[in-house]
């Protein structure tokens, strides 16, 4: 079956970003066919892109996407044709008209959470429940500092946060991007670009500082990060949109507080099917809730994806960002 979708063959700006025809062939065992209704834009796909994450080339891009099952493959069970569905799966073949993927990696949609919500909330929302949840469980009346606070992985953040009883501090690029994290539950919004929000954060704490850093920057902010933290607090690296920070010799964690460093990933928190469903359906249940809004702020079509790309490296976008095949 002959689909569009793109793929790259080396590294590079947007523009080594490929519209290309592929002969897809039918699920194999243990897949799935889904044609793709709408897809997700990660910021890690950027850094696969960029070569800064590591793929075999050539590649296709992306690992999020929504859509309805269109054919399933040998040994499949609990899935019929025509159901709606999200996946979170590699390898990289997302930005496509469709693609086969694992049956383990399925998610049945609630009726009530549409396709273009679904694709843009699986990445981000299930990263949100484990960093809140799991890798650091925050508690009623917790302080605790989100950056990227504008961004799609942060507005969720914020709000699960509030609902968890957090003081939430978060930081942002613009005073535009600090009133939209407030609009969503950030307690106080920094500028990271104007004010030292390691000082910041002190202040509204009392110069205790939090039990838990959230830290998706990675090299602009690790350093003022660690000095945010009380004493064994918890770092939780897990992004680095700036680049990764310098080394630090583990002697230095005791020095700044006997405090934690760890760099937690989805796939670790999702490893097991079960595992997988309960992440997606209590992301889902706060989602139909109302309790976490889902903030789209930009939809194209997938054949401009790589505008979208352009404009996420520009810092033209907030929240999280949808391509419509």
């Amino acid at each position: 079956m002959m689909i569009k979708s793109f793929r790259i063959e080396r590294t590079g700006g947007p523009e080594v970003m490929q519209w290309v025809d592929i002969d897809l062939p039918p699920p194999g065992p243990g897949q799935l066919r889904m044609r793709n209704t709408a897809v997700a834009v990660n910021y890690r796909d950027v850094l696969v892109r960029r070569g800064v994450h590591t793929v075999a080339l050539p590649s296709g891009l992306g690992l999020e996407s929504a859509g309805m099952v269109e054919a399933i493959g040998e040994g499949v069970t609990g899935f019929a044709i025509g159901d709606r569905v999200a996946c979170v799966a590699g390898p990289d073949s997302a930005y496509a008209e469709a693609r086969n993927v694992p049956a383990t990696r399925v998610v049945p949609l609630p009726t009530a959470i549409d396709d273009r919500t679904a694709a843009s909330m699986m990445v981000r929302g299930m990263t949100a429940r484990y960093l809140l949840k799991q890798t650091y469980a925050v508690q009623q009346g917790d302080p605790i500092l989100i950056h990227a606070a504008a961004g799609g992985v942060g507005l969720i953040m914020c709000q699960w946060a509030k609902h968890l009883g957090a003081t939430v501090i978060g930081t942002v690029g613009s005073d535009e991007k600090a009133e939209i994290a407030r609009t969503h539950g950030c307690d106080h919004a920094i500028v990271y670009t104007r004010d030292d929000f390691a000082e910041r954060v002190r202040e509204i704490t009392g110069g205790e500082g939090v039990p838990v850093v959230y830290d998706s920057v990675g090299r602009t902010t690790f350093e003022g990060s660690l000095r945010s933290l009380r004493r064994r607090g918890i770092m939780a690296s897990f992004g680095e949109s700036s680049g990764d920070p310098d080394p630090i010799p583990p002697r230095r964690l005791g020095h700044l507080g006997s405090i934690f460093l760890t760099h937690p990933s989805l796939p670790d928190y999702t490893a097991t099917r079960a595992e997988l469903l309960e992440t997606a359906d209590d992301l889902f249940a706060m989602v139909t809730s109302g309790r976490v809004r889902v903030a789209i702020s930009h939809s194209y079509p997938l054949r401009d994806a790589p505008r979208a790309h352009a404009d996420i490296e520009a810092r033209k976008t907030t929240g999280s960002i949808v391509l419509i095949p």
